[in-house]
Formats: structure tokens, sequence, C-alpha cells
């Protein structure tokens, strides 16, 4: 599991790596978000240039869109949309949605929900490259506000994909 309490903010300097080596190599990202409500979109076009990688996206929180939009499996809502099968399927939905080569996707919940037993807000993402390998981790994020948590997971999202793109 991932817990990021000092990396909070995306900063410049990654979104100027992740875009030079979006661009070095000719490949296009589209984002599917729920969680995160357009900020991985936000971010990945924070950068000037952003026309040339990013391809668009689509902020989805109802499962019935997450169904009809991406392409995920309506099975999804046995765990309230939030697992990493919904998030891989939400990255795979994005690429073809899109027409490009790479998709990222965030899901989870951005405060505590007694009702489902979410004491502490957590959340997925999930990359899915060209050759459709799959990166995926959880972030989980205490004693936060709801955007604080939303920004968290953003950036881990891309930082998992900047991550993917180097190879590590």
């Amino acid at each position: 599991m991932n817990t990021e309490p000092e990396r909070t903010e995306w900063t410049e300097a990654e979104g100027a790596e992740l875009k030079a080596l979006l661009i070095g190599r000719g490949l296009r990202v589209a984002a599917a978000e729920s969680l995160t409500a357009g900020r991985v979109q936000a971010l990945l076009s924070a950068v000037s240039g952003a026309s040339g990688y990013l391809a668009g996206g689509v902020t989805a929180y109802r499962g019935d869109l997450k169904v009809s939009l991406l392409g995920v499996d309506p099975a999804g809502v046995r765990d309230n949309w939030v697992s990493e099968q919904v998030v891989t399927e939400m990255a795979l939905g994005a690429r073809w949605k899109f027409g490009c080569e790479i998709g990222v996707a965030t899901t989870g919940y951005a405060e505590p929900d007694a009702a489902r037993d979410v004491a502490v807000p957590f959340a997925w993402w999930a990359v899915c490259g060209p050759d459709e390998a799959v990166r995926a981790g959880r972030v989980e994020v205490a004693n936060a506000t709801r955007t604080e948590v939303q920004a968290r997971v953003a950036a881990a999202a891309l930082r998992g994909l900047l991550a993917a793109l180097k190879g590590k």
C-alpha cells in the first residue's frame, strides 16, 4: 500500500518531465476519473503544449457511466466501483475511448464512509500503456480534507505514469 504524507503536490518539474517523456516518445494520454473529479486532467494540461500529449478525459462518478462510457464490468457495483479491477478497466477504457496509447484512471473515497466501513480515505489509480501493461497502486490518506485527498491521489496517479514511462 502506498501512503504519501510528504508528497502532496504535483510539481511543475514533474509536469515538465512527464511532458518531455510523452512528446519524446510520441505518446498521447487520456484520463478516466472518479474521485479526483478532473484533477488529473488539470495537472496534465497545466504544462504549455499539453495538446501535444493530452487526448482528453472523462469524469464518471456514477457506476452506470463507468460502464457505458468506459466499458467497466457492471460487476464493479459489488465493490461500490472502488477496486483495482475497476480502476484498471477505467484506464483501459480511457485508452479506447480517446484512441490513444496511455490511459490513467482514479477511483476511491475522498472521505470516511461509515456505511461502507471506510475509516480512512483511500483510492486506487491505474496506468495502462501501449502494450496494455498495467501499473496500479492504492493510496491511503489519513487526516486530510476531501480536496487534499483528491490532490494527493491525482499526484500519485501521475507519479505512477511518470514511473512507468521511466521504467521504474
